[in-house]
């Protein structure tokens, strides 16, 4: 049966790891946490006079560079100078030369968000009119090229070593002391530890190419690694690395001094414990239990102390500590991860024992209990700290459909669901398992037939074993009683060689005989039934939980909800409101997005009203395509309407002046309000989009 089975588990082993990996190429490298709400002059604005800086307004603090913001002329030259500065809260500003002529500018920035994402973007203004451009306004970041990738999987690992290391060692304190002993649990473990420390460290290296430029050789740069340094990040990384090493402390004390100590029974101390030695009884003193006792709280307090620094090292430097309640968020994040190391981790460590454990020392139904009671006490703090976060990540219903980060969360709950079920079918196979054993051990205590067919059989043992046959154990003591005999009586060389021989024959005998005997109980023990089923539920729990963690490695990297919605909404009341545009005139200017559907039919197109005052106004439209470049359209209408008093719609038919450029004059707003700005924009003979924003004029 197991061998039928071998080749679907790997199967089932290999689809999951291709599902992992096509959500983390399928995904963003990490989509921007602080997005622009705001800058002066804005988005597609036209001013009369070059303006002496450029501000630009974010929805959470950054961390700025040197080369943060570029401003650069229509020819691609840089015209800022000096660093930025932080104006106040969530605005910066870069100086620029003095003297520009007229013509279209781009800025570009390359930014740090508080929670440790780089932010890419560029965008256009004008200065007397636009002009051609040779720069291209491509938010082509630092994080979407092979760095980026190698950055985002390295989170994975990092996030998959720590559960398992975490994970592991809980389970073998707190559900199955005999693992400990056991090559595979201690192997698994091993594994997590130099997963994560493998990842940190090249977490700490990619970490400046992956903020800054994005290049793989600058991997290596020492300068951009001591920039590094000085960052959240960077210190986050590091306390990493040092706890690691504590860790590692940990681990040699786990499967060292501990394992000694460990029970020998399947279940621990459910099935018995291990009888010391004369020394060792001798070395531990009257005190030897107390010793045991002391052992593993104090490697339950150490090994829960390091588990919540290394949770704390994520906590510091990412989503939990910048937004609402970040005193708050910080803690409930480090329980969050723990509950996850203690489920998944146990989890994978309890499939490890069932899959590799060793057949005189099987996992038992004990086992089994404990941990199914930790997996349910860690669903249930998962349940309490995820609703919280999602709370402070969405902030409202609508966030987890319009956004991508709720859209990956009802994912993760899905996944989550899936997990529990399919862990209430391990828990009822671990109830049969129990029940077929209390069901043996009623059939031992039956002193009928079966007992005097064993006594038959041992009999018959008895009877083989007085022949002279050459068995195993005859032969081994034949050669035994040779050996001595012929160093006793000075027996010639060639005697002593034969029973030398002998004896070597005879171990060789017993090491097939123990070898065969092992595999018969394996097979034995795989037959079960309930231990199969037990073993095929636990596999699927394990695989879900691979995806699960992919999941949850891609949500860490995408923009909270709450963000995302609190930008849009930021973005939409201060482009109607963009006054100023650096005269204090009064001016209002619309920015809109546009698609026809046809060929070619994307785009975006601005409006500039001057000086948005009850009377004549002179009115401008830009159209520009999605790279940023001014383009001609067939036609462009537009109308207003005051709503409120029920006036309009009043057209307005702006003249082309320019490549992308149409204006107005004297174009008559006889009152004041909000009012509604429509703009129609045709591509093709078929292809036309009807695009609105209100505006307060007068």
């Amino acid at each position: 049966m197991t061998q039928t089975i071998a080749p679907r588990v790997r199967t089932l082993v290999l689809l999951i790891l291709a599902v992992a990996g096509a959500l983390l190429a399928g995904a963003a490298p990490a989509s921007a946490h602080a997005a622009l709400t705001g800058s002066d002059p804005a988005q597609g604005a036209v001013v009369d006079t070059a303006p002496a800086q450029i501000s630009l307004t974010f929805s959470e603090p950054i961390a700025v560079g040197d080369d943060s913001v570029r401003v650069l002329d229509p020819k691609g030259e840089r015209v800022d100078k000096g660093d930025p500065a932080n104006l106040s809260g969530t605005t910066y500003s870069v100086r620029l030369l003095s003297g520009l002529p007229d013509g279209t500018y781009t800025v570009a920035y390359q930014v740090v968000s508080a929670d440790s994402h780089p932010v890419a973007g560029a965008y256009t203004f004008s200065i007397g009119a636009p002009s051609e451009t040779t720069v291209s306004v491509s938010a082509q970041g630092s994080d979407d090229g092979l760095v980026g990738w190698l950055y985002g999987f390295g989170r994975y690992v990092s996030y998959a070593g720590f559960v398992v290391l975490a994970g592991g060692a809980a389970f073998v304190l707190a559900c199955w002391a005999p693992g400990a002993r056991v090559r595979a649990v201690q192997r698994l473990v091993v594994s997590g530890w130099l997963a994560l420390t493998a990842a940190t460290l090249g977490l700490l290296l990619l970490r400046g190419s992956y903020t800054t430029t994005g290049k793989v050789g600058d991997i290596f740069d020492l300068e951009l690694l001591g920039d590094v340094l000085q960052t959240k990040t960077g210190a986050a990384l590091v306390s990493r690395l040092l706890l690691l090493a504590a860790a590692a402390l940990f681990i040699a004390v786990l499967f060292g001094a501990y394992a000694r100590t460990a029970p020998a029974g399947a279940d621990g101390d459910a099935n018995g414990a291990k009888k010391p030695a004369e020394g060792e009884r001798e070395a531990e003193g009257d005190g030897g239990e107390p010793d045991k006792r002391d052992l593993t709280f104090g490697l339950a307090l150490g090994g829960t102390v390091v588990a919540a620094g290394l949770a704390a090292s994520w906590a510091m430097s990412e989503h939990a500590s910048q937004g609402l309640q970040p005193g708050v968020a910080m803690p409930v994040d480090v329980v969050h991860l723990l509950a996850v190391a203690a489920w998944l981790g146990g989890l994978t460590a309890l499939l490890v024992a069932l899959y590799r454990g060793p057949v005189e020392t099987p996992v038992g139904r004990d086992a089994v209990r404990r941990f199914s009671r930790l997996a349910f006490g860690s669903v249930v703090t998962l349940a309490v700290t995820g609703v919280y976060q999602s709370w402070r990540q969405l902030g409202s219903w609508s966030a987890f459909t319009d956004t991508r980060y709720g859209q990956l969360l009802l994912v993760k709950i899905a996944l989550v669901a899936v997990m529990v079920a399919v862990a209430y079918l391990s828990r009822r196979w671990t109830q049969r398992l129990a029940e077929a054993r209390i069901s043996a051990a009623e059939e031992e205590k039956q002193p009928a037939v079966s007992a005097q067919a064993e006594a038959t059989e041992a009999g018959k043992a008895s009877e083989e074993e007085k022949q002279p046959a050459g068995s195993a154990p005859a032969e081994a003591s034949d050669a035994s009683e040779a050996s001595g005999a012929a160093e006793a009586s000075g027996a010639p060389e060639g005697t002593k060689a034969g029973a030398g021989h002998d004896a070597v024959r005879a171990a060789q005998l017993a090491r097939q005989r123990a070898a065969t005997e092992a595999a018969r109980q394996k097979r034995l023990r795989d037959a079960d039934p309930n231990r199969f089923g037990l073993r095929r539920s636990v596999l699927a729990e394990a695989g879900v939980a691979v995806v699960l963690l992919a999941v949850t490695t891609v949500l860490t990297q995408t923009e909270p909800g709450r963000t995302e919605q609190d930008a849009k909404a930021a973005a939409a009341t201060s482009s109607p409101a963009a006054e100023g545009t650096g005269q204090g005139s009064g001016a209002v200017s619309l920015t809109m997005p546009f698609d026809t559907g046809g060929r070619n039919g994307k785009g975006v197109v601005s409006i500039d009203l001057d000086p948005a005052r009850v009377g004549d106004n002179s009115l401008h439209v830009y159209v520009e395509g999605p790279d940023g470049t001014p383009v001609d359209v067939p036609e462009v209408k537009l109308a207003l309407t005051l709503t409120a008093q029920d006036i309009g719609p009043l057209p307005v038919a702006p003249d082309h002046v320019t490549t992308g450029h149409w204006s107005a004059s004297a174009v008559q707003i006889p009152m004041a309000g909000d009012w509604k700005v429509e703009v129609t924009v045709r591509t093709s003979d078929i292809d036309q989009v009807t695009v609105s924003k209100n505006a307060q004029i007068g």
